[in-house]
């Protein structure tokens, strides 16, 4: 069974950064097989799509204008490990923030990830 265990969030004040943690088991084909996307819902608003690193390569992906810049992603192959480092956090950034998986290639789409975390609440005050 796959499992995803989302850690790191939790109330920080704007102009500070947090590290999120995705950590993953369970998957049927070696790690490097898959791609794991992080996803953010506001208070209010859809789900969407901020990152994404595939895993074969470590290639990133960034996805809204919002978080370019001050975004990280990283992953350590040996923990099965993804890292989301937030940096200059806005209040804007609250929200449930959560890691899903899929083979292969990163996309926004969330139909395409079978495999999801529980999420990790990040507050962020004025």
């Amino acid at each position: 069974e796959v499992q995803l265990v989302e850690s790191g969030g939790g109330l920080a004040q704007a102009g500070g950064s947090l590290r999120l943690s995705c950590a993953a088991s369970g998957f049927r084909y070696p790690f490097e097989d898959y791609a794991i996307g992080w996803f953010r819902q506001a208070p209010g608003k859809e789900r969407e799509a901020i990152s994404c690193i595939r895993l074969s390569d470590g290639r990133p992906y960034y996805y809204p204008d919002s978080v370019k810049g001050r975004l990280s992603i990283s992953k350590d192959n040996a923990d099965e490990t993804v890292y989301l480092q937030i940096d200059s956090l806005k209040p804007e950034d609250t929200g449930t923030y959560v890691c899903a998986a899929k083979a292969s290639y990163c996309t926004t789409l969330t139909e395409y990830y079978p495999y999801w975390g529980q999420g990790t609440q990040v507050n962020v005050s004025s």
